[in-house]
């Protein structure tokens, strides 16, 4: 199409647009969307009544069906005198009572107040080119204009792109002259586009900009919408500055999205607010595959509440496996974040409609398949929220998943990461008493069952992070390492508590050991006891220190363990490994825990690191200190599992795996006998053929 202008700032010149409708002819050139994609804001803010003013009409049609609805009292200028005539030829007989006048709108010849309506489609654009002062100063008399001939009450409606330098003018003038100014975004116009697949059809967003004249106001009054949702209000220009930019950000990622595949790069990220609040309420991935047989064109899918931190929907790896079994070409993956509140899972779809549909390929005309879990949201329940001088604000929180109830603690500094999670179990005997009440009441009385509700109880059995399990392996490795007599005790040191899971796993399963945890945070161990169960005893206690300053102690005055574990994040996200932090693999600390484990003991981290060169170098300053240093990475986490020993006999990878072998099959053995699980929590086989030094 070569009628469009070359550069922006033909589109203030009067012969510019007098060759421009030389061109078109009698075809209508529609800038902004057609009167059916507009007249849903068009008749909220402008009635049959008002006496309409049409700023630059041009050849377009949406004044001639304006009228044709009802709206008689229109008055239509234009810069271009070709364009006038053409209009007066085509609507003189049919439209008598419409006028077209030749009129620069930047100096009209109108009487005061002679309209209550001042209808912009797209002309400010045109006249607002640039950002320069004598643009500036045109584009002022041309408001003062419209304010001139305006009467108290009255509405300025303009349909327009909203530039920066735009929205900036809008946002400083219109509040100083006594105007209310709500901005609308209008989605009739780009879901129209969309349904017309046209090329040349108008990809940018369209916003609707309605300021309501007054004779003053005691302050500004700001607002902005989407389509015909519920209006915000804003206190501050930035923040409506900022509602429109986001809505422009988002369609030039959209455009782009429908015009091309992103298969085999990196997802793109969403993130979805509420026009007034500060924290999103979706997250939306999007990943492409190359075309395939048997694919489909493209799906959302919804994450259930609370399942956004599994491997499978919180991970780029994990989503690409979900793209993969799932099979479409396109999948958006959709994420419901805390602090928010979702009724049904058909009124998520109906709220995500819109963007799911702007994010689908170009030339898509099928319905678009929405996918999840079940047919509900999911369920989150925030039991307590806490702030922490060390770790900031946590969660306490229990999901259903997978028909189970999790209990989550949460930082919020990193809350896509659970720092501790444990099964909740109800109390079998209530559930006995409950089931004997229903039985009596349907055979034979009417009984009634008082009391508090189910108990809820931690099942210690469960291990919900899967590098505790390989960590615990370890731990009865390091009590088979001296051969000990039976009733011998095992000393554990454990440095980072959380919630308490791996050490209550650990007494539960192993009675031999005696363990001693280390925890910084002392809001910690109240989490811990409060909400995770975690009980103290003789053979169990928590210590509040730095771990680094109790491991140089004990070093010092020559305590011993038999076992020590590493399970402690970093506070610092910016670095590329976040378990442990790096102070914590400083080679002094490495020498005191090769010390503190002597010839026959085992020390076991947990290693969770994105850069491979700083992983690199964290197992070459392990291998420096500790003659046989092996691992395991977990399938489906980003996590390592590190097991270091003194005992030379383990440089080889052999003998890691018998030793392994025979702990993991005594942790399962142990687990059963202590009626931690009924079933094996390790796959030992497939554990020992991962290892690797």
């Amino acid at each position: 199409m070569n009628l469009l202008p070359k550069t922006r700032e033909e589109f203030a010149q009067t012969d510019y647009w007098n060759e421009f409708f030389k061109k078109r002819g009698e075809k209508a050139f529609e800038w902004y969307g057609e009167y059916l994609d507009l007249c849903d804001q068009i008749h909220k803010y402008i009635k049959p009544v008002d006496k309409i003013l049409m700023l630059g009409c041009g050849n377009s049609k949406l004044s001639v069906d304006m009228y044709d609805t009802g709206f008689r009292y229109i008055t239509n200028i234009d810069i271009s005198p070709v364009a006038v005539k053409k209009m007066l030829e085509q609507n003189a007989r049919t439209r008598p009572d419409m006028k077209f006048l030749q009129m620069d709108a930047t100096a009209m010849t109108f009487s005061d107040e002679s309209f209550s309506v001042a209808l912009d489609k797209g002309t400010l654009d045109a006249l607002f080119v640039d950002d320069a002062v004598e643009t500036r100063a045109v584009v002022e008399n041309y408001f003062k204009e419209i304010l001139r001939t305006m009467r108290n009450g009255g509405r300025y409606v303009c349909i327009s792109l909203l530039q920066e330098h735009i929205l900036n003018f809008l946002l400083d003038f219109l509040p100083r002259h006594n105007c209310m100014l709500r901005i609308v975004h209008c989605l009739g116009v780009e879901q129209a586009n969309k349904e017309k697949n046209a090329d040349d059809a108008m990809k940018l967003p369209v916003f609707v900009v309605i300021a309501t004249k007054f004779k003053s106001l005691p302050m500004p009054i700001l607002e902005f919408g989407l389509g015909n949702d519920k209006m915000q209000r804003f206190t501050e220009s930035a923040e409506l500055s900022n509602a429109v930019s986001s809505v422009q950000k988002a369609a030039l990622v959209c455009n782009g999205l429908a015009r091309s595949s992103i298969a085999g790069h990196d997802e793109v990220t969403l993130d979805l607010y509420r026009p007034s609040e500060n924290t999103p309420r979706y997250s939306i991935y999007i990943l492409d595959q190359p075309a395939a047989r048997g694919l489909g064109k493209y799906a959302a899918f919804i994450v259930p509440q609370g399942r956004e931190v599994e491997w499978l929907f919180g991970t780029p790896a994990g989503r690409k496996k979900l793209q993969a079994s799932a099979k479409f070409q396109r999948l958006a993956v959709v994420t419901l974040h805390r602090d928010q509140v979702y009724n049904t899972l058909d009124e998520v779809k109906a709220e995500l409609g819109d963007t799911v549909t702007s994010l689908a390929p170009f030339g898509l005309n099928e319905q678009i398949p929405y996918l999840s879990l079940g047919s509900d949201v999911g369920k989150r329940e925030t039991l307590i929220s806490g702030f922490s001088k060390i770790s900031g604000d946590f969660r306490i929180e229990e999901v259903a998943a997978g028909g189970k109830t999790l209990r989550r603690l949460i930082f919020l500094s990193n809350q896509f990461v659970v720092q501790s999670e444990a099964l909740v179990k109800t109390s079998k005997w209530r559930r006995i008493i409950a089931a004997w009440g229903i039985f009596l009441y349907s055979h034979f009385i009417s009984v009634k069952i008082k009391g508090k509700k189910e108990r809820k109880k931690i099942d210690f059995g469960y291990l919900a992070c899967q590098h505790h399990l390989y960590m615990s392996v370890g731990v009865q490795l390091a009590t088979t390492l001296q051969n000990p007599k039976k009733n011998e005790q095992k000393d554990v040191l454990v440095i980072g508590l959380g919630g308490g899971g791996l050490c209550s796993f650990l007494h539960g399963a192993l009675p031999h050991s005696r363990i001693t945890a280390v925890e910084i945070d002392p809001i910690m161990l109240e989490v811990a006891e409060q909400y995770f169960e975690l009980k103290q005893d003789k053979r169990f206690h928590v210590v509040i220190d730095d771990g680094l300053a109790f491991v140089e102690r004990c070093r010092n005055e020559d305590i011993h363990f038999d076992a020590v574990l590493f399970d402690v994040d970093s506070k610092d996200l910016s670095l590329g490994m976040s378990c442990p932090p790096q102070g914590f693999l400083a080679h002094d600390v490495l020498l005191h825990i090769k010390e503190i484990i002597g010839p026959k003991g085992l020390f076991m981290l947990n290693l969770v690191c994105r850069d491979e060169t700083l992983k690199t170098e964290a197992m070459a300053n392990l291998q420096k200190v500790f003659p046989a240093v092996c691992s395991y990475k977990l399938e489906e986490d980003i996590n390592e599992v590190v097991y270091c020993a003194n005992d030379e006999k383990y440089k080889t990878v052999e003998h890691w795996q018998k030793a392994m072998g025979t702990a993991g099959r005594g942790l399962n053995t142990a687990i059963k006998e202590h009626k931690l699980a009924n079933e094996d929590a390790l796959e030992v086989a497939e554990f020992l053929s991962e290892l690797k030094i």
